[in-house]
């Protein structure tokens, strides 16, 4: 299985970075308060320019309170073979400018978000990068 590490975002191979733009929904994996994975749907997004990658989501929901807790995750999107992981660490942000950010590029892979005022952003240091061969071919 290919790994990259370290990760730099704005030098991924050419079908990784490709990969991480379309449309896929993820699976982000936290953990709970006795160890076990807890893994729910999310959509996120690569940002290059900060060199972190973004989900968003409601304040109160379990991944903010695991996080909270612990911030180490998985997020991983699968499309027939192709597949990737990203490894990391998270920080649950409240600051306006960040969950701006962090709408904006969720935009820019799904779709606008409506408002919501219990919104937060997850913005999430990559550590390594796993993936199969189909999205990691030029590494």
């Amino acid at each position: 299985m290919p790994v990259l590490t370290p990760v730099d975002l704005s030098d991924l191979p050419a079908t990784l970075a490709d990969f991480w733009t379309e449309y896929h929904l993820c699976i982000l994996s936290t953990l709970d308060r006795e160890g076990a994975p807890h893994a729910v749907p999310v959509g996120a997004i690569l940002d290059p320019e900060e060199q972190c990658a973004w989900v968003i989501t409601r304040r109160g929901s379990q991944k903010v309170t695991n996080l909270r807790r612990d911030p180490r995750l998985t997020i991983s999107q699968v499309d027939r073979g192709r597949w990737s992981t990203l490894v990391g660490t998270a920080e649950v942000l409240e600051d306006e400018g960040s969950v701006a950010r962090a709408c904006e590029m969720y935009a820019s892979r799904y779709r606008t978000p409506s408002p919501n005022p219990e919104r937060v952003a997850i913005r999430i240091t990559i550590d390594r990068v796993l993936g199969s061969t189909q999205v990691l071919s030029d590494a």
